[in-house]
């Protein structure tokens, strides 16, 4: 199984021991208004089907979800992955962590390493994420592991009846140091 170990964190395929954590953490509101496609209320059992869906994917090599655990109690922090566009050698990067861990830099942490793994040992040319612009928490991890901006999608999603701006980042490999 792929592990990524940082100073503080270690990043391992999801699996399907960690949906019960998981649901219980996508049950705050406050996460899911902040992404960019998770539900509220989280529907029970949605995690078995979506832990499933992305071992698929990794098994397939188009994208890979790694849980966010801190190395030294092994809690289930929250998830960060890469779904790969093989055709353009690209992809998109995106990551979530219960509200408990907010603010203690873990995020950016996490993105680091996936970055590094992106560009180091998938050779992937390019790396791009979005988020909300009502969520600066989101796109300054992607400021702080050194991702571009790129624009905002003015009115870009609709999101619980209210369109929404949608701030992109990206970085390609020969900028990555």
């Amino acid at each position: 199984m792929k592990m990524i170990h940082t100073e503080r964190l270690t990043l391992r395929l999801l699996a399907p021991e960690d949906a019960e954590e998981m649901e219980r953490l996508l049950q705050d509101k406050e996460i899911a208004s902040t992404t960019l496609g998770i539900p509220y209320p989280y529907p029970r059992g949605a995690a078995v089907s979506f832990i499933q869906m992305r071992q698929d994917a990794a098994a397939n090599g188009n994208g890979y979800s790694f849980a966010i655990l801190d190395q030294a109690a092994g809690t289930f922090m929250g998830v960060i992955g890469l779904r790969i566009n093989k055709d353009h050698n690209h992809a998109e990067l995106g990551y979530w962590i219960g509200k408990p861990y907010w603010g203690h830099g873990y995020c950016t942490e996490a993105v680091k390493a996936v970055m590094d793994f992106a560009f180091r040992e998938l050779e992937l040319n390019r790396l791009y994420a979005a988020a909300l612009t009502r969520n600066p928490g989101s796109y300054k991890v992607m400021e702080k592991a050194g991702m571009k901006h790129e624009g905002v999608f003015r009115q870009h999603l609709l999101k619980w009846g209210i369109y929404e701006d949608v701030t992109h980042y990206g970085l390609l490999r020969s900028d990555y140091h």
